[in-house]
C-alpha cells in the first residue's frame, strides 16, 4: 500500500487502562487497511436493507430467491471443522467482561460465546478492556479480584473454546476514525481480536439480512488471512440466523461463506424482533401476541427452526440451538424448579430436532444442557450425519406469524414497557447483561419489547380485554410502570439512568417512523 492510499486511523477516545496492548500502531493499522477494503461496500449493503423493506411494505411478501436456485439445487458442502469445534453440545454466551470471562472459562461448556454485540454496551471501556480480557485469557493470565475483595481465577482444566461475536454491520464505532469516517464497529471487534489471536480465529456473525452481507464478511477474513500470513480457512464463522430475510437465505449464506463457515444459529429474541420489524405495517396477521406467549413450538417457529437443521446438515455445518436466558434463584426453590425443568424440557427439544448443540446464559445450566444432549448424542461428538430429509418448509411456512395461538394482553404491555426501561436503563450504564426477573436478558429482548408496542399503537391493535392499544394508553402505562421502578428502586433510583432510558424508550416506541435499531439513538448517550 503506497503513502498516498496508507489510511490514516485515530483513536477519538478517553484513555482504557492497558490500552496500549492491543490498540498497538500495527493493531489499528491493520484495522484501518479492513476499514478502507470494505466499508464501502458495506454502506452499500446498509442502503440495500432499506430497499428490501420498502419492497416488504409494498407487497407484504418474502419467498427465495430465484437468482440463486442453482445454488440450492447444486452438491456442495461447507469446510470440516476444525478439532476445537467439533463438539459444540453446550455453548455458554456472556459479554467479555473480565469477572465473566472467568466465569465463562470455568463453566464446563464447550464453546464460550464471547459477546461484543448484544450483552454489550460498546463503551469505549467495555470495547477496549474486553480485548484485553480475552488476550490475558489466551495466555493466561485472566484474574479478578471484586471490590468486595473476592478472588476469581480460571481454575478449569478444560476451558471452552473461545468464539467471538463482533457487532452487526449496522454499528459504527466513534471512537476509532479513518480519514474521519468512522469504523465499523464490528470490523473493530474482528480486526483487533483477529491481529492479536490469528491462530484461534473463530466468530460468531450477528444480524446477516442477506447472503450478500456474508459474502462482505468472507472477503473479510480472506482479506485478513493473507494479511497476517495465516492459512486460508483458519478462520470459522457461525452465522446467527436471526432475521426473517436471512432465514430466506440458509443456504445462500452458507455458500458464501463456505470455506470459513462452521454453522447456524437460531436466534429467537431477534429473530422476532426482524418478523415485527419487517412487517409491521402489513396487517393483522402479523401481529404477534405477548412475547412471553410465543414459543418455539409456534408453527412459523418450528418452520424456521426445522429448517435450519435441516439446511445445516445438508451442507455438512452445524447446527446451533437458542438461548436458555434463566437465572438459577435460591432464594425461591419451587419457581427455580419449574424454570429448570422448562430449560431441560427446551434443550431435550433441540436436541431430539437434530441441533448439535445450544445455549445457555448461566453456568449452572452448562450440565442441564450437556446431559441433554448428551442423551441423544451419545458418544458422537455431533449429528451432522442426522439428515432431516422429512422437512420441507415453504414461504408461506415461514410467515405463517396469524397461526400463533394466544393474543396481546394488558400484561404483556406491561411487561414490554418495564422490562424496555429496565434494560435500556442497565444498557446506558454501561451493562448489555441485564439480570430481569430471573433471565439473563441482552437487546434483543428490549428489541422486540419495544417493537411489538410500536406495532400494536400503529396497528391499532385491541387487547385480550378489549383495549385498544394507543399512544396515550402506552405513555399511561410508561407512567405507571415507571412510578414501580422508582419505588422498588428507592434511593438507588436517582444514581441510575433512568430518565435517559425513558427518553430513548419512548423514541423507539412510539415515535411515527421506525427506528431501525434501539442501540443507534441509545449510542449517543453512552460514552
Amino acid at each position: 500500500m503506497s503513502a498516498q492510499t496508507t489510511p490514516k486511523i485515530e483513536v477519538k477516545a478517553y484513555p482504557v487502562d492497558r490500552a496500549e496492548e492491543v490498540l498497538t500502531p500495527e493493531a489499528l493499522d491493520f484495522v484501518a487497511s479492513l476499514h478502507r477494503e470494505f466499508d464501502a461496500t458495506r454502506r452499500e449493503l446498509l442502503a440495500a436493507r432499506a430497499d428490501r423493506r420498502a419492497e416488504i411494505a409494498r407487497t407484504g411478501k418474502l419467498d427465495f430467491l430465484a437468482e440463486t436456485a442453482d445454488i440450492r439445487a447444486a452438491e456442495w458442502r461447507v469446510a470440516e471443522a476444525p478439532p476445537a469445534l467439533a463438539d459444540r453440545r453446550v455453548e455458554m454466551t456472556g459479554p467479555t467482561e473480565r469477572k465473566m470471562t472467568i466465569n465463562a472459562l470455568n463453566s464446563g461448556a464447550k464453546v464460550w460465546l464471547a459477546d461484543f454485540e448484544d450483552a454489550t454496551t460498546p463503551t469505549w471501556h467495555n470495547v477496549v478492556a474486553g480485548q484485553v480480557n480475552l488476550l490475558d485469557a489466551r495466555t493466561g493470565k485472566v484474574e479478578y479480584t471484586s471490590p468486595e475483595g473476592k478472588e476469581y481465577r480460571v481454575t478449569a482444566t478444560e476451558q471452552p473454546t473461545v468464539v467471538v461475536r463482533p457487532r452487526g454491520w449496522h454499528l459504527d464505532e466513534r471512537h476509532l476514525t479513518v480519514d474521519g469516517e468512522p469504523v465499523a464497529g464490528g470490523l473493530v471487534d474482528f480486526g483487533l481480536y483477529f491481529f492479536h489471536n490469528p491462530s484461534v480465529p473463530y466468530f460468531y456473525l450477528p444480524k446477516l439480512e442477506s447472503h450478500l452481507e456474508a459474502r462482505l464478511w468472507n472477503d473479510a477474513f480472506t482479506f485478513a488471512e493473507r494479511a497476517r500470513g495465516v492459512e486460508h480457512g483458519s478462520v470459522r464463522a457461525t452465522v446467527l440466523i436471526e432475521t426473517i430475510t436471512a432465514a430466506f437465505e440458509m443456504e445462500e449464506i452458507l455458500y458464501e461463506l463456505r470455506e470459513h463457515a462452521s454453522g447456524l444459529n437460531a436466534g429467537r429474541w431477534d429473530y422476532l424482533f426482524s418478523v415485527i420489524k419487517n412487517f409491521r405495517d402489513a396487517g393483522p396477521e402479523f401481529v404477534l401476541p405477548d412475547r412471553n406467549a410465543i414459543t418455539m413450538t409456534a408453527p412459523f417457529m418450528r418452520a424456521y427452526t426445522e429448517l435450519l437443521v435441516s439446511t445445516c446438515h445438508k451442507r455438512g455445518a452445524f447446527a446451533i440451538g437458542g438461548m436458555a436466558a434463566f437465572i438459577p434463584s435460591r432464594r425461591d426453590p419451587e419457581a427455580n424448579e419449574k424454570a429448570m425443568a422448562k430449560v431441560h424440557e427446551d434443550k431435550q427439544r433441540e436436541a431430539t430436532a437434530g441441533y448439535d448443540g445450544s445455549w445457555v446464559a448461566h453456568p449452572d445450566l452448562v450440565s442441564i444442557c450437556r446431559d441433554e444432549f448428551s442423551a441423544v448424542l451419545g458418544d458422537r461428538q455431533n449429528q451432522l450425519d442426522r439428515l432431516r430429509d422429512d422437512v420441507q418448509v415453504s414461504a408461506e411456512q415461514l410467515l405463517d406469524v396469524a397461526s400463533t395461538p394466544a393474543q396481546p394482553t394488558e400484561d404483556g404491555l406491561r411487561g414490554d414497557v418495564s422490562v424496555g426501561l429496565r434494560y435500556i436503563e442497565s444498557w446506558l450504564r454501561g451493562n448489555g447483561a441485564a439480570g430481569i426477573n430471573n433471565l439473563m436478558e441482552d437487546a434483543a429482548t428490549a428489541e422486540i419489547s419495544r417493537s411489538q408496542v410500536w406495532q400494536w399503537v400503529h396497528g391499532g391493535v385491541a387487547l385480550s380485554d378489549g383495549q385498544k392499544v394507543t399512544e396515550e394508553l402506552v405513555r399511561s402505562v410508561i407512567e405507571q410502570e415507571f412510578d414501580k421502578i422508582r419505588s422498588a428502586e428507592g434511593d438507588a433510583f436517582a444514581s441510575g439512568r433512568w430518565d435517559d432510558a425513558r427518553q430513548v424508550f419512548e423514541q423507539v416506541a412510539l415515535a411515527d417512523e421506525f427506528v431501525d435499531f434501539l442501540t443507534l439513538p441509545a449510542y449517543a448517550l453512552i460514552d
